[in-house]
């Protein structure tokens, strides 16, 4: 897509700004969009690729929704596409902050504002449900076992045992950096 920059770039701008408009909850709800509109409908890179953006948006300072927009801007388009996908991505929260702070009274106090809000909390919710299984669809299929007890092990250490994910982070990515050590002392062994 690099060699029609100019002409991609209002695609990029206008896909971004979509999926910033109409997705509420946090950057795991952008990820299911980016999918659908990077991955299969235009196949600008693949699902792994996404995830790795993800782990990276996700780690990185600042929103997650901004860093996976401009991620996907410069895998995109380089540079200019990272630019145009930031500012894309930051404008429509931008822009409705503005309009509800002007008339902050009105909205805090309606209760329609208040159910639409409910609402938006269950439809996140299945987003995230969404993407989490696709996320461990995508795991199981490399069928490691690591991996595949990396997910329960994690979700119980995190929701039963209250572990900070603070600490199950790099302990996840340390077993999973000694397991790839491991296999590699094992194939010079073999070969």
């Amino acid at each position: 897509m690099k060699s029609n920059t100019f002409k991609n770039l209002p695609w990029l701008f206008g896909i971004h700004f979509f999926i910033s408009a109409f997705t509420f909850g946090g950057g795991y709800v952008v990820i299911p969009m980016i999918r659908r509109y990077f991955v299969e409908k235009k196949q600008l890179f693949s699902e792994e690729e996404l995830l790795e953006m993800a782990a990276i948006a996700q780690s990185s300072p600042g929103a997650i929704a901004v860093n996976l927009s401009v991620l996907s801007g410069y895998r995109t388009l380089g540079r200019l596409g990272a630019a145009v996908s930031c500012i894309a991505s930051v404008l429509p929260p931008l822009l409705l902050i503005s309009m509800i702070s002007i008339g902050y009274d009105a909205f805090s106090s309606s209760r329609v504002v208040s159910a639409i809000l409910k609402g938006m909390e269950a439809g996140v919710a299945a987003l995230i449900v969404d993407m989490t299984i696709d996320m461990c669809r995508t795991i199981f299929r490399e069928r490691r076992l690591i991996l595949t007890l990396l997910v329960p092990a994690t979700f119980l250490a995190s929701s039963v045992f209250h572990i900070n994910v603070c600490l199950l982070i790099p302990g996840s990515a340390l077993l999973c950096l000694a397991e790839c050590k491991i296999r590699e002392q094992v194939r010079r062994r073999v070969s």
